[in-house]
């Protein structure tokens, strides 16, 4: 009963009512707001993370201004059932260069998280110019037009540069190279050495099976068969991380 009455004196004092509110506020505030400050802290540091190379960060801002962050999220969660489908579950880490992450909850279609080296390029173009070709039950709508859009290479140097003011660690060489790069990733007959002593891992090929034209949908599964292919889970141990 005391407290009842505490609380209506509470609601009739609208000074009261005011200071109260503002502390309660505050109180939140501070607990959201307070962790930010130390994000970094938070990310555990993971082997063989790197910032995108130019050809994959080209196909990734592809796949977000196509949308497909709306039907396909890249976040596996810590569950039994998550983990026996997709592969082992999401670390803050892997994200850590993506500016926007596309974690999420909405599937509409799988998670993408671990797609990379799953399928051949060449199930990747089929599948994105006529999904239900590969996936009969599929929703996806046709990407063919990637396939004959030539990729726009002349502001990837800027793309570069815009991730690093947000903190990805490009290099003044990664820059310098940006354009050069992304054209020996999707060259197989080029010279990669540079490509590969800057972004360890990255694969080189003809992603599109179309040599005489470099095009977006190049970029966008170079992307694809990036994802989850960076981090060696063999040696990863989720109670101490690496071994």
């Amino acid at each position: 009963m005391s407290v009842l009455k505490n609380h209506s004196k509470l609601e009739k004092n609208a000074t009261l009512l005011l200071i109260a509110s503002l502390a309660v506020v505050t109180v939140g505030g501070i607990v959201e707001i307070a962790p930010l400050f130390y994000l970094q802290n938070t990310v555990e540091k993971v082997d063989g993370m790197r910032p995108y190379t130019p050809l994959e960060l080209a196909g990734r801002n592809i796949y977000v201004r196509e949308g497909c962050y709306a039907c396909h999220s890249q976040m596996i969660r810590p569950f039994r059932d998550e983990v026996e489908r997709y592969g082992h579950y999401s670390l803050a880490a892997e994200s850590m260069y993506d500016h926007s992450f596309q974690w999420g909850s909405k599937r509409t279609g799988p998670d993408l998280a671990r797609v990379g080296q799953r399928y051949s390029n060449e199930w990747h173009v089929q599948h994105l110019i006529e999904p239900r070709s590969v996936v009969p039950e599929s929703v996806m709508p046709s990407y063919a037009f990637l396939k004959d859009k030539p990729l726009d290479t002349s502001e990837i140097s800027a793309h570069l540069v815009a991730n690093r003011r947000v903190g990805v660690p490009y290099t003044d060489e990664m820059v310098a190279n940006a354009e050069a790069d992304l054209k020996a990733q999707a060259d197989p007959d080029a010279d990669s050495s540079g490509l590969e002593s800057r972004y360890p891992k990255a694969k080189a090929g003809n992603f599109d099976g179309n040599k005489q034209m470099l095009t977006e949908m190049d970029a966008l599964v170079a992307y694809l068969q990036m994802l989850g292919t960076l981090v060696d889970f063999s040696t990863y141990d989720d109670a101490a991380g690496y071994r």
